[in-house]
């Protein structure tokens, strides 16, 4: 007998706690070299005793800015009915000021890139400008909060696209970052639809959107390089995180994916997130251990946002 596939609204709840979860999972690893990382069976909220593990003073089950910068937009997207930047900037200022949408209100984790561009939205400085956009500028900040918006869009995949650039700008401008978190909201939609071959067609489609758009036609091919076999070591490196997403897929299930992810090590809690909120619609809500859906901390912020989204799914479809 096989598992019964999980319906529509399973993978959509599986994609965000997939996010958190992962998130949490890879907070107490974060920094450290994949030699140092636990045994995959070892990997967990809790490491083993003898493992030196980051962020001492944060408690199991707390996810990272990765899932406080994704609720942001999930927040943002609900109240607002509408990819609003201006608003998605004040939620991203709150969370780094008051600790909104942080558990405990308690900000551990603030990368340089998103630091300096909430920096600038609190010195006045429009979202939609305040992202730094240099070469170097292309950390993972925009690409670990983008599921939300592809749980919550409704729209045509050339709508998606565009909102998916659009959401990167606060934090980071430049178009090799919104190409990236163009490429994973379309896998992401396949994903949840159930597609046989996710990947493929969110590669295609994106090419077809491209063709008037050569300069993010080139960061796609020359920089994402969509169709090799993917490679990733868990960086912070924006393309590095999607790639290293994408590889840890062939894992298994749900906690095999996370647990690979984290097992690259360097940037562990944001390349399980990633991983995880995909992997979290392939095999749904259930797919996630029970468990780690029990011992991830901070119900009281992310339920309320996913009742509302399942709502909100249901009276759409």
């Amino acid at each position: 007998m096989t598992a019964p596939q999980p319906t529509y609204q399973d993978r959509l709840a599986g994609g965000l706690v997939g996010l958190l979860v992962g998130d949490a999972l890879g907070v107490p690893f974060e920094f450290r070299q994949a030699r140092d990382i636990p045994p995959a069976g070892l990997i967990d909220f809790v490491p083993p005793p003898q493992f030196d593990r980051a962020h001492t003073s944060v408690p199991p089950g707390t996810w990272s800015d990765d899932g406080a910068h994704a609720l942001c937009l999930l927040a943002s997207l609900l109240e607002c009915g509408r990819l609003d930047l201006e608003d998605l900037g004040a939620r991203l200022l709150a969370w780094y000021e008051h600790g909104y949408m942080a558990v405990d209100g308690m900000v551990f984790d603030v990368g340089l890139t998103c630091g300096a561009a909430i920096r600038a939205i609190r010195a006045g400085t429009p979202a939609p400008q305040a992202g730094p956009a240099g070469q170097y500028d292309n950390g993972n900040g925009s690409l670990m909060r983008a599921l939300p918006l592809a749980l919550w869009h409704r729209g045509s995949d050339q709508s998606l696209v565009h909102d998916a650039h659009q959401q990167s700008l606060p934090t980071h401008g430049h178009l090799r970052s919104q190409v990236c978190c163009a490429l994973y909201c379309l896998w992401a939609r396949r994903v949840l639809a159930a597609s046989s071959d996710p990947w493929g067609e969110a590669v295609a489609s994106l090419r077809a959107l491209y063709a008037s758009m050569p300069d993010a036609l080139e960061e796609l091919e020359w920089s994402l390089r969509p169709d090799d076999a993917p490679e990733g070591n868990g960086s912070g490196y924006v393309v590095d995180s999607l790639r290293s997403a994408r590889m840890v897929q062939d894992a298994g299930t749900y906690d095999e994916v996370v647990r690979a992810a984290i097992a690259l090590g360097n940037d562990t809690d944001t390349t399980a997130c990633i991983a995880g909120g995909i992997a979290g619609m392939r095999f749904g809500i259930q797919g996630i251990p029970e468990r780690w859906r029990h011992q991830l901390r901070g119900s009281e912020l992310y339920q309320p946002l996913l009742d509302k989204l399942l709502a909100a799914t249901v009276d759409a479809r």
